[in-house]
């Protein structure tokens, strides 16, 4: 936990706030604080700052918070993602929220077991459990924006233009001809595509290049999903920064 992250409504008018659970004994075993002591602080969906702790009992810690600073902005990319299997998922959400990505969209792929989308882990508050720790992990407040489409098709045709209106549009894909630093970025923000372990099938993604997504090479290794979506979207952003220039 590098930032304590309080719920709106755990404020007091004075500022204040009284915790229990999880972040209550991260607070006490794992960061060893006590009375006196400040950790960074956020509310959701608003600003940072500090939180001083007032009091620190085995069941209850009490803290009084001054949020003066915004939260850092949020990364340029944007993430279609197709769906993987929930125990990547937990790691995939986490590290996407800890990266700043602030739009992701979870999509059905021929090769997406149809098992996943009955997992519990895609219910509303258990997919905002895990955006909470990677918010908490990368120093943030603002919770991104997922969305879950199980039919590839329509979404691509009736819904993708409207979800990923940037310019720039990536296909992390094994058969991509060229690396990244090969493309020209158009715009400041790009849309990654990030197909199932097993990668789009050719009609999936040839529907993507159909429509504006450019297919490039991560390297000559297999990457699973929790290590190529934080690897991509890394490439992506220094992509962005960088003009598309090599180096």
């Amino acid at each position: 936990m590098n930032l304590l992250l309080l719920e709106p409504g755990e404020l007091s008018a004075g500022g204040t706030a009284r915790l229990a659970g999880r972040r209550a004994r991260h607070v006490l075993e794992v960061l060893r604080a006590g009375a006196g002591d400040r950790l960074q602080a956020g509310v959701v969906g608003g600003d940072m700052g500090e939180a001083e702790i007032l009091s620190a009992a085995p069941d209850e810690v009490v803290v009084a918070a001054r949020l003066d600073r915004a939260p850092p902005p949020p990364a340029p990319v944007a993430l279609l993602l197709a769906l993987p299997r929930p125990k990547i998922l937990r790691k995939v959400l986490q590290a996407a929220a800890s990266m700043g990505v602030k739009r992701l969209v979870l999509l059905g792929s021929y090769r997406v077991e149809k098992s996943y989308f009955a997992s519990p882990l895609l219910a509303p508050e258990a997919v905002r459990e895990q955006l909470l720790l990677g918010l908490e992990q990368g120093r943030d407040t603002i919770l991104p924006e997922v969305e879950l489409h199980r039919f590839f098709k329509p979404f691509v045709e009736d819904l993708l233009d409207a979800r990923f209106p940037e310019r720039d549009r990536l296909l992390a894909h094994p058969a991509g001809a060229a690396p990244l630093e090969a493309l020209a970025p158009a715009g400041a923000r790009a849309a990654l595509a990030i197909g199932p372990e097993g990668g789009w099938t050719p009609y999936e993604a040839a529907a993507l290049r159909d429509r504006g997504f450019a297919p490039f090479t991560l390297g000559p290794r297999v990457l699973r999903v929790d290590a190529a979506v934080p690897y991509a979207v890394g490439q992506a952003e220094l992509w962005l920064r960088g003009g598309g220039r090599p180096g």
